[in-house]
């Protein structure tokens, strides 16, 4: 979380730089065609071109580097709250720790249990942020992998096989 952060504001850096670097280009350019005494070498395409393409590319970068990964984020934690079962230990995005009891698919809710005291709480599935479950499995599964390899190589197999 702490790297998404940095990059972030290393994107904006990168962004302001690239604004300020294509102005003095272009005033550059301008201060150049003057002194020659020719308008025309930056007048017409060229002129146009060094206006619109920065903020272009501009835009490109930051859906690249801000935007196309918060989606992907988003799109990942709404199939999570999708593929919840009955079992499954959960956070809220309240810090609620709970394991599913219910899940209703019509209303997009779930009830779940909290404590050793058994309180059951309904609440949508939009409030899950994420599954603990899932993600004990995921981890497991990604050791059992790397311990096979790791076994793997050791014997002297290669990776492929």
């Amino acid at each position: 979380m702490k790297y998404k952060n940095i990059i972030k504001k290393m994107a904006v850096l990168i962004s302001a730089g690239l604004v300020y670097t294509m102005s003095m280009i272009t005033a550059f350019a301008e201060d150049a065609s003057n002194a020659a005494g020719s308008e025309e070498a930056v007048s017409g395409w060229g002129a146009m071109i060094s206006t619109f393409a920065l903020p272009i590319l501009l835009l490109i970068f930051l859906y690249f580097i801000m935007i196309r990964p918060q989606q992907k984020q988003e799109k990942a934690t709404r199939e999570m709250q999708r593929n919840l079962c009955v079992g499954d230990e959960v956070v809220t995005i309240g810090g609620i720790i709970g394991i599913v009891l219910k899940v209703n698919e019509n209303t997009q809710t779930v009830v779940i249990e909290t404590g050793s005291d058994h309180f059951k709480l309904l609440m949508k599935q939009d409030a899950i942020k994420e599954n603990i479950t899932a993600i004990e499995n995921a981890h497991a599964e990604k050791t059992k992998a790397n311990k096979n390899k790791a076994n793997a190589i050791s014997l002297g197999k290669s990776k492929d096989e």
